[in-house]
Parts: structure tokens; C-alpha cells; sequence
């Protein structure tokens, strides 16, 4: 196989129209999910529409409720689609296994136009010829021997009822070029084709057909999909020519590589792996996303060597396909990190609190949007996920926190020393008539001097005894939401523990 890479360029002159085709094999990865926000992106830039196709014809491998997840992984991500399974549209069904008569009867067009022909050769003849190519160390292919049957006799044996697959017959002469939009024209020898499958014993068709007449007929007019489809590339070029249809403009997009960079990436990193590969299981473990979008559009496309950060909006109008690499992408979780972080900075405070209030309930901490207004100002600089947010600030709505006595030890003081702060401290919070912070923090400061001590010693005695922990929003604004009354609660208690640490 040969390219001309970077010589020709992207197409996209009118409202283009795009699937999303998955297989409901299991739950939509991230690899997946970016395929289709570049759909997404170049339906919504040119007005064009998003459709959604299940390809469920290998039942074999059907996993109950992958369907369901696509959608709900789809939606979460903020991708809308015009036509689909779930909303119809003008080329419905958009099932693949509702089209089977479809597929059977283009199978038959193709036979009778002698682009195809029946076979009938047994997994077992199969299997020995297989062996035989291996032997003599040739690439495994089929023989050809039922292309070398006559029609008649392959007619007759059909109606006979003699099991049988429909096989494409590749030419064995010339060359056959596809044009990728992004790679260029490629060219391979058409002796080094197989004759594939089409429709199987079953009758049931293979990816080979059915994606290229669901195309043709729902006149899809560009065809995204990654590298992986490169080696049958030519036989989809050539089912288009067989059929007389105008080609869309196909789209081979990198595939995504573990984050060593070697291999493709793994489901493995998924569902307690080192990291999560479904967009689902992303979101629950406390990503946005809008951090997801922005993470999975650079996964191959970028828009300048400066602009990393995009909403939805952005991509839409700065996407284009020109500007996709092919080169495989290596998959950087950090990257999703930073991305995330930036996205909680970004969201309007009202809209973080509606988002963390499942979070804290799933923690089995019952607040409202109400009350996690307050605290969203001091955690959103602070936290890289939804989740942390609960790490951080739980013990808000916790009735008390159980401080580690280690910890209440201030940094070079001694046990007593440090008691001694937190009976000073007490006394001084009980002389406020409320808790407001600027005072407050004068008060404490003002303290720490009096007491020869650094603030920040005094202060991280003081966010132990009231948070429970050594990471906490800031010490000041937390102490004046907390109010009066539950501060001495928790100094009190922390002093106890200093005194009996047992």
C-alpha cells in the first residue's frame, strides 16, 4: 500500500451529514466517543446532521444495555443527534439488524452484476486451506475455488439450499486508489486483496456491506473512522464502484495509543485499571464534560500550537478537518487533569454547587444547593475533580470530625505547647459575638504573636481541630461559615484529644 499523503484537501463545501456507528459490544470507549465528537463538530459547523447508527448485526458479541450507555455517554458529553434509533428520522431504521433485507437484497445485486459470488466452501475446507497457504508461508487468503463456479451450477446449489456466503469478487488485475482526506491518495495492488465476505451463512452481513449501503442510502457524506480500516479501505472503494455511487469523503483518524505510547490504548486501563476509558465511568468519578470535550478534541486535531482551551462552542466554529493529524495520539491522563481543573475554574459558582450536590449526597452527606453555595467560592480554585470537592469540604455538613491527635500537634511544638494555643484560641472565638473573617483572622493573628508563634503553626493546629484534616479551603472563610458555636465545639474537642490522646 502506497499514500500520497497532505496533497489533497479536506472537503466539507455543504451541510455535511455524519454517523456515529457503534457496535453495542460493550460500553463506549474513549476512542469511540471521540470519533463521534468530530462528527458532532464538522454536522453543527456546517448545519449539516449528526446521526446515530447501531451496527448490532454480530449478535454473538451483543451486550445488553451498550446501546442505552452510548446514548447516555452521547448526551452527558453534550452531543444532541438529528436522526437516530431512539428519535427516527427520514432513513429509519437506523438499527442494522431491522435492515437485514436491505443488505440481502444489495448482496444479490451485486452477484447478479458479477461483483459478487456465492460460496460454499465449509469451515473446514477453509481451515485446510488456510494451512496449506501457511505451510508455504503465503498470507492466508481464499483460494478462489467458488469463484471459479459457474452460474448455473452456483444458482442451483443455492436453491438446493446448500449453506453458503456471499464473497466480493475483487479484481486480480491493476491497482485500486482510494483518497483519504487527510492522507491522500492510496494505492494497492489488487492481486493483494482477499475476497471478502459479504453477507454471511446466516444472512447477516458484515461491516464490509452493510456500513457501505447504510452510507449510501442515508447519504451519509463523510465517513469518520480511524486507521484501523485502512487494510479494507480498497474493498470499501471498490463495493462503491461496483454499485455505481459517488464515494463520500472518508476520514482514516489517528488511533489512540497508551500513555507510554506503545500499543493501542487498552480497555484495561478502564474499570479499575490505572485509569477510566469510558466516558461514564469518567463522569463518576468527578469530571465535567466540557473537560472531556475539550481533552478528547486535541486527541489528533489541534487548532493553533497555543489554543488548548475549548467549550463547545469553540470547536464548533474553529474545527476543521484539515487540521486533523494522522499520526497516532498517545493518551495523556494528566492532560485530563488539567483540563478538568480548568473547567470547575470556569463554571459560574451556582452552576458548581447544582453539580456537586449528587456528589455529597453519594457520600451520604444530605445538603442542598443552598448551603454549597457558600463553599463553592473557596474549593473551586482547589479542586482537579468534582470528587475532591467532597475530600475537601465533607466536614461542613459532618456533626463532628474526628481530628488525628498526631496532627493537632503544631509543627515543632510540643503537645502542651500546642494546647496551650488551642485554650488561648478558644478563649479569644468565645469573646466574638459572631465570627466574621476579617476580624477574626486580625484576632488570630494578633494571637500568634502573642504566643511566639508563626501564624501558619498556630493556624494549622487550628484547621485540624476544625476540619479533621491537614488540606482544608481556606482556614478564615471556613471558621465564619462554620459559625461560633460549632468552632468551640471542634476546638474544645481537639483540646481533649491533646490532653488524652488515647
Amino acid at each position: 500500500m502506497s499514500s500520497n499523503a497532505g496533497t489533497l484537501p479536506a472537503r466539507v463545501n455543504s451541510p455535511a451529514r455524519v454517523r456515529f456507528a457503534p457496535s453495542p459490544t460493550g460500553r463506549l470507549h474513549i476512542g469511540g466517543a471521540r470519533t463521534a465528537l468530530y462528527d458532532y463538530l464538522l454536522a453543527r459547523q456546517t448545519e449539516g446532521a449528526f446521526v446515530i447508527r447501531i451496527e448490532d448485526t454480530d449478535r454473538k458479541r451483543y451486550v445488553q444495555g451498550a446501546e442505552e450507555e452510548i446514548y447516555k455517554a452521547l448526551s452527558w458529553l453534550g452531543m444532541e443527534w438529528n436522526e437516530g434509533p431512539d428519535v427516527g428520522g427520514p432513513f429509519a431504521p437506523y438499527r442494522q439488524s431491522e435492515r437485514t433485507d436491505i443488505y440481502l437484497e444489495h448482496a444479490e445485486q451485486l452477484v447478479e452484476s458479477g461483483h459478487a459470488y456465492y460460496c460454499f466452501c465449509t469451515t473446514e475446507r477453509l481451515a485446510t486451506v488456510r494451512k496449506e497457504q501457511q505451510a508455504r508461508k503465503e498470507a492466508p487468503r481464499y483460494d478462489g475455488l467458488c469463484r471459479r463456479l459457474n452460474s448455473d451450477e452456483a444458482h442451483n446449489r443455492k436453491h438446493a439450499g446448500e449453506a453458503h456466503v456471499i464473497r466480493f469478487k475483487t479484481p486480480r488485475q491493476g491497482k485500486t486508489t482510494s483518497v483519504d482526506e487527510i492522507r491522500g491518495e492510496i494505492t494497492v495492488e489488487n492481486a493483494t486483496l482477499d475476497d471478502y465476505i459479504l453477507l454471511k451463512s446466516d444472512g447477516l452481513p458484515v461491516y464490509h456491506l452493510a456500513a457501505m449501503v447504510d452510507d449510501h442510502l442515508m447519504e451519509i457524506t463523510h465517513v469518520l473512522r480511524t486507521s484501523e480500516w485502512l487494510p479494507t479501505f480498497p474493498l470499501h472503494v471498490l463495493i462503491y464502484k461496483a454499485f455505481g455511487w459517488e464515494q463520500p469523503a472518508w476520514v482514516h483518524m489517528s488511533v489512540l495509543l497508551n500513555p507510554s505510547g506503545k500499543g493501542k490504548l487498552s480497555k484495561r486501563h478502564g474499570s479499575g485499571g490505572a485509569h477510566a476509558v469510558y466516558p461514564l465511568e469518567l463522569k463518576e468519578s468527578g469530571y465535567v464534560p466540557e473537560a472531556v470535550v475539550n481533552w478528547l478534541s486535541l486527541m489528533g486535531w489541534s487548532y493553533d500550537d497555543r489554543t488548548e482551551f475549548f467549550i463547545m462552542p469553540d470547536l464548533i466554529g474553529k474545527f476543521s478537518l484539515a487540521k486533523l493529524n494522522p499520526s497516532p495520539a498517545a493518551v495523556n491522563f494528566s492532560k485530563l487533569d488539567h483540563f478538568n481543573g480548568l473547567h470547575i475554574r470556569s463554571l459560574k459558582q451556582e452552576d458548581l454547587a447544582s453539580r456537586l450536590v449528587p456528589r455529597f449526597r453519594a457520600a451520604d452527606l444530605e445538603v442542598t444547593e443552598d448551603e454549597l453555595r457558600p463553599i463553592t467560592p473557596l474549593i473551586q480554585e482547589r479542586i482537579r475533580t468534582l470528587d475532591e470537592a467532597v475530600e475537601m469540604s465533607g466536614f461542613f455538613f459532618r456533626n463532628t470530625v474526628q481530628p488525628d491527635p498526631q496532627q493537632l500537634i503544631g509543627k515543632n511544638m510540643s503537645p502542651v505547647e500546642s494546647a496551650a494555643a488551642l485554650s488561648r484560641s478558644i478563649d479569644l472565638i468565645q469573646g466574638f459575638e459572631r465570627l466574621a473573617a476579617e476580624s477574626l483572622e486580625l484576632a488570630l493573628r494578633g494571637l500568634a504573636d502573642d504566643l511566639d508563634l508563626k501564624v501558619g503553626q498556630l493556624f494549622g493546629i487550628l484547621r485540624v481541630a476544625v476540619t479533621g484534616q491537614r488540606v482544608s479551603p481556606p482556614l478564615i472563610e471556613t471558621m465564619e461559615i462554620l459559625g461560633k458555636e460549632l468552632i468551640l465545639q471542634r476546638l474544645n474537642r481537639a483540646a481533649e484529644l491533646l490532653e488524652s490522646p488515647e
